[in-house]
């Protein structure tokens, strides 16, 4: 288990693994030529890896989808991580077009520790969008309890767009004559409009036709040829954030093939635009809420004794003045929107001691001895860019016609957040999505399967609201169960023993929780599973910092650029 300090450190750059990232970084490869078609099926994005540059992906071939129960998958250590296997599958770019031209997706396992003992494959669904599962299942070991290590192959995979599976890229001279993602007016609506048309325009060419075919149907169709690639019957899955919406439509398309399904901190795809923001809004001041109380009652806290509150609107307002600067960064002033970003990164881990010290340094007081990166997007070096918001965009339609629209949206999103204003992750992301093709829109869940399905969410989570969760096991239908953990943060496994332990048992022996199931903060449950857990649960003191470890190493750097969800 991390120590306190690094646990701190880590909640600022756990959320890109958790939901939309509007990152980019350099270098990809080139794509193949094939034509979108209209059939319904989804589209493309992807993330920058932990050195600030793509991963090279390779370009599609010509082998195959692999027959129900065959596997075409050639297994060999992995370069980066020899302890995993890793290969490739091949599937269809245009699922309508089963024979036509295919990508390789990048697929990495960690073998049962107890072969005698083993249950399946445990098929991992990594945040983002634009979370690498190859690196989700590098980073299993500090994530799962042993028990869970020793029962499954804990799999994950690159999903199309993403990582090593031919990510979406685009030019980064393109990409960084981004607007301000905040306008301000209808001249920058304007603006925002043709510049969101030329960079697609410029992702579609580099990245070729996958661009127009990878949103989460799409990848459900993968994620099932990966299931039979594996020489599974039925699917046992693990998502998180944005890897949830991969789990929801796998149960739509593929209702009888499911085993075991846990969705922990969900996206709720039935929401209209206004819907989406306010209830980011709503989550995000939650957490900011939750956060100033505890500065309030924490002696420890380096804000604890000052109204927090006025600290925040003093930063906000040398931002805006342009007159604040990050610690340590004197050459460029911080915005307003990446003083905002705090309040999510701060809150997801949460990492409330680390959030009160940066704002102590940003109102001109001591900088913290570790200084987080400077979030939100910036500029980009080198000669391409990946762009994982592409994902967004093909998932949900977002439109806004007019500044007047958009204006009234903000105002909106103030109500609710008299503080965080709006959730800056989805207003970053808002623009790029101008007038998108969205292949995968939102709509109402329809699951007709008979497995259950076990949902998980926080209370105070900044990112993936309670309702979402709430919401989407209505949709399901009976046999959703909601775990509901009564404590901060996004992603509930490993944050306290009953909201973990019944995860587990649920994957291992599909024994449900009742419906109702509520995890206090520090609670513990009856469990079947053996004694060897300790390392699990907290030893630093602090009931708002459950372990980090497992999220995506892929995703870290991602705060040089933006973010949102995990692995």
């Amino acid at each position: 288990m991390r120590t306190r300090s690094s646990l701190l450190a880590a909640a600022f750059v756990a959320m890109a693994t958790l939901l939309p990232v509007s990152a980019a970084v350099a270098e990809a490869p080139g794509g193949a030529t094939a034509t979108p078609t209209a059939s319904g099926t989804p589209k493309a994005s992807s993330t920058p890896n932990a050195s600030g540059t793509s991963t090279a992906s390779p370009s599609p071939t010509a082998s195959k989808t692999p027959a129900p129960g065959k596997s075409s998958i050639t297994w060999a250590p992995c370069e980066e991580e020899p302890s995993a296997e890793c290969g490739k599958l091949a599937v269809p770019i245009d699922w309508s077009r089963p024979n036509g031209a295919k990508v390789e997706l990048a697929v990495a396992r960690r073998k049962a520790t107890d072969p005698a003992a083993r249950v399946g494959s445990l098929v991992l669904g990594a945040g983002g969008p634009g979370g690498s599962g190859v690196e989700f299942a590098y980073s299993s070991p500090g994530f799962f309890t042993p028990e869970i290590q020793k029962r499954f192959d804990i799999v994950g995979f690159d999903p199309r767009g993403v990582g090593r599976s031919h990510p979406i890229t685009c030019s980064a001279s393109v990409y960084n004559q981004a607007p301000y993602a905040v306008m301000k007016s209808q001249a920058d609506y304007v603006k925002w409009v043709a510049f969101a048309k030329k960079l697609r325009a410029d992702c579609r060419a580099r990245t070729g036709p996958l661009y127009d075919h990878v949103d989460s149907v799409n990848v459900a169709r993968d994620l099932d040829a990966l299931r039979a690639a594996l020489g599974e019957e039925k699917l046992t899955f693990y998502g998180v954030s944005y890897g949830t919406l991969l789990g929801q439509m796998y149960a739509e398309l593929f209702p009888t093939k499911i085993r075991a399904m846990t969705l922990d901190s969900n996206m709720d795809h039935s929401l209209g635009v206004k819907a989406f923001l306010d209830s980011e809004a709503a989550a995000v001041e939650d957490a900011f809420d939750q956060f100033v109380g505890w500065c309030d009652q924490e002696p420890s806290c380096v804000l604890h004794g000052k109204d927090v509150r006025a600290v925040w609107e003093r930063i906000l307002a040398k931002a805006r003045d342009g007159k604040l600067y990050w610690p340590g960064v004197p050459g460029k002033p911080v915005t307003e929107l990446q003083v905002l970003w705090n309040g999510v990164l701060g809150t997801e881990g949460p990492a409330w001691a680390l959030l009160a010290e940066v704002l102590r340094a940003l109102d001109g007081g001591e900088p913290p001895s570790w200084v987080p990166p400077l979030p939100g997007r910036q500029p980009v070096s080198g000669e391409t860019a990946q762009l994982a918001t592409t994902i967004l965009c093909e998932d949900y339609k977002l439109k806004v016609r007019s500044y007047k629209e958009y204006a009234f949206l903000l105002r909106s999103s103030k109500r609710r957040a008299p503080d965080m204003r709006f959730n800056p992750m989805p207003i970053e992301d808002l623009p790029v999505c101008l007038n998108h093709p969205t292949n995968n829109p939102q709509h109402r869940l329809r699951y007709t399967g008979s497995a259950p399905i076990l949902l998980g969410n926080s209370l105070h989570d900044p990112s993936t609201p309670y309702s979402w969760s709430a919401n989407v096991a209505k949709q399901l239908g009976p046999k959703a169960v909601l775990l509901t953990y009564e404590g901060w943060g996004h992603r509930i496994y490993g944050k306290d023993e009953c909201s973990t332990v019944p995860i587990d048992n649920y994957l291992i022996s599909l024994t449900v929780p009742p419906h109702g199931f509520r995890c206090p903060v520090g609670g513990r449950v009856e469990t079947k599973l053996k004694k060897d857990q300790r390392e699990l649960w907290r030893t630093d003191g602090l009931k708002w910092a459950g372990p980090l470890a497992g999220l995506p190493r892929f995703q870290a750097p991602a705060f040089t650029g933006t973010s949102r969800t995990s692995g």
